[in-house]
C-alpha cells in the first residue's frame, strides 16, 4: 500500500525534529528505499505499519534507528580537494601568524561521517613544516554512532582509498591488511577523537575552535534549520576562526553573521 500522506508526515516531521534533515514530497522515494529494511527488522508489511508502530510505540531506539537510516553518510578522502589547499597554503599559516605564542589549535569536523574529512584533514597537517612544532586536535562528530565506529577503526577499502588518497600519502600513513585493505596508522588516528553530536543541539560545552569544517549537511536543511546550526556554530569560533562548508552550499537567504572570505570559495569568518 503507497505511504499516505499523513505517515509521510509522520517520518518527516519527526526526521526534521531530531535531525534538521528536510524531506520534501517529491522525495518520498528516500523513505521507501532507505526505511524499507526496518519494515522487515520490525515484522511489518509496509512504511504504514512502520510510521503506525513508530506512533504507538514511541520508541526512542526506532526513531534512532530511521534517522540512521536517512543520514547521508557519503564521504571521501580529500573530497573537492580545494579546502584542504585553502587549509595548507593558507588558514594555516594565517592562524598561526594570528596566534604565534598559541601553541595547540583546535578543529572541528562536523558531520564527519566515517571519518575520511577528519583524516584528510590530519594528514594534511602531518604534511606541513609549519605545524611540526604545533598541536592539532580534531574533534570529529556525526548524529550516527555506527559511522562513528567504522570511522574509529580506521580501516578503509582499496576503492574508498583510490578516491582521494595520493599514493605518497597511502604509503606513508596507512598499513596494507588482507590485500585489499588499508588502515590509518596511529600517528594520524590519535590526532582525532570521535564523539556523537547532533548539529542541532547547543555547542557551548564541546568547546572553541580555530577552524571548522560543516561540509555538505547543510544542503540538507531548510534555512531557519541553517539559521539555527550557523548560530551554534558561530558560538564555538574564536575571533580567528575560520568556517568551511560544502561547494554548492548557499548561506543566501540566511540571517547570520559569518563573511565570505575574499578570494576562497565557501570559506566564512
Amino acid at each position: 500500500m503507497p505511504l499516505s500522506k499523513k505517515n509521510f508526515d509522520v517520518f518527516t516531521t519527526r526526521i526534521k525534529e531530531l535531525s534538521g534533515i528536510v524531506i520534501t514530497s517529491d522525495k518520498e522515494y528516500l523513505l521507501e528505499s532507505r526505511l524499507m529494511p526496518l519494515v522487515q527488522k520490525y515484522g511489518l508489511n509496509d512504511l504504514n505499519g512502520l510510521a503506525n508502530y513508530l506512533k504507538e510505540n514511541k520508541d526512542s531506539a526506532l526513531l534512532n534507528e530511521i534517522v540512521e537510516c536517512m543520514t547521508i553518510n557519503e564521504s571521501s578522502f580529500f573530497r573537492d580537494i580545494k579546502p584542504f589547499d585553502y587549509l595548507r597554503d593558507s588558514i594555516i599559516p594565517k592562524i598561526i601568524s594570528t596566534c604565534p605564542e598559541k601553541n595547540k589549535f583546535h578543529i572541528w569536523s562536523a558531520a564527519s561521517s566515517t571519518g575520511q574529512e577528519a583524516y584528510s584533514i590530519a594528514m594534511t597537517l602531518a604534511e606541513m613544516p609549519l605545524c611540526k612544532d604545533k598541536i592539532f586536535e580534531i574533534y570529529a562528530t556525526d548524529i550516527d554512532p555506527n559511522v562513528l565506529e567504522t570511522a574509529r577503526e580506521g580501516l578503509y577499502t582499496q576503492f574508498e582509498v583510490q578516491r582521494g588518497v595520493p599514493i605518497i600519502m597511502l604509503i606513508k600513513y596507512f598499513t596494507q591488511e588482507n590485500g585489499d585493505r588499508w588502515r590509518i596508522k596511529d600517528n594520524i588516528k590519535q590526532m582525532v577523537k570521535f564523539e556523537k553530536f547532533n548539529l542541532l543541539d547547543k555547542t557551548e560545552e564541546i568547546g572553541m575552535f580555530d577552524i571548522i569544517f560543516c561540509r555538505n549537511v547543510l544542503i540538507y536543511f531548510d534555512n531557519q534549520t541553517k539559521e539555527k546550526v550557523l548560530v551554534n556554530i558561530s558560538k564555538v569560533m574564536e575571533p580567528h576562526a575560520y568556517l568551511f562548508t560544502g561547494g554548492t552550499e548557499s548561506l543566501i537567504g540566511v540571517n547570520t553573521t559569518l563573511q565570505p572570505v575574499e578570494g576562497m570559495v565557501s570559506v566564512f569568518r
